[in-house]
């Protein structure tokens, strides 16, 4: 074996054992970090629950169920020959999903954003909540809402865990019923 053989095959070999071994480290490292986690759980069981006390446990619509919704909605939209954008936000109002359709009006994009934003913080219908406008006019000032029927809320266990939110076509109502449809696909 030539020089340069040598060096290339002793580099080699080098790299190789110390990728092992920092493998080997780092395992070892993160297991001994997770066990004074899991004993500290065990613990908490044991005393009372304390963990049970401290935290709570969360429903969340995924991704995929995001998707089957807005595109529920979006095609009950199509059916009726409605031009429509679909929004579904998650519990927080972040938005996990928004279609488009073909020939939806630009400030469509933001309105569904916003009355799926409207349901779930309410956890109602946004038709309903433009009645309660009436009495308390000053909640059209939150921001983030729009109080126009076209919004539905997403529950788990009788709690909010979406909005659905559609705009673009004549009326709010048509809106709601679209955005109905999408909430009423995830019961399938």
């Amino acid at each position: 074996m030539n020089i340069r053989t040598r060096v290339l095959t002793g580099t080699a070999l080098a790299v190789a054992l110390g990728a092992g071994t920092f493998g080997a480290v780092s395992a070892s490292a993160a297991q001994a970090e997770s066990a004074p986690a899991a004993a500290a759980a065990a613990t908490a069981k044991k005393d009372g629950g304390a963990e049970e006390k401290n935290f709570t446990t969360t429903t969340h619509l995924t991704i995929d169920a995001a998707t089957r919704a807005a595109q529920a909605a979006l095609d009950a939209a199509e059916q009726e020959n409605q031009k429509v954008t679909v929004a579904v936000v998650d519990r927080n109002g972040n938005t996990l999903v928004t279609l488009r359709g073909d020939g939806a009006g630009p400030q469509s994009y933001e309105s569904a954003q916003r009355k799926a934003f409207t349901a779930v913080s309410w956890n109602a219908p946004t038709s309903v909540l433009a009645g309660r406008l009436a009495q308390t006019p000053n909640l059209k000032d939150i921001p983030g809402t729009l109080f126009l029927g076209g919004g539905t809320p997403v529950q788990a266990k009788g709690a909010p865990v979406a909005g659905i939110g559609v705009a673009g076509a004549p009326s709010g109502d048509l809106d709601e019923k679209f955005a109905k449809a999408g909430a009423d696909s995830l019961a399938k």
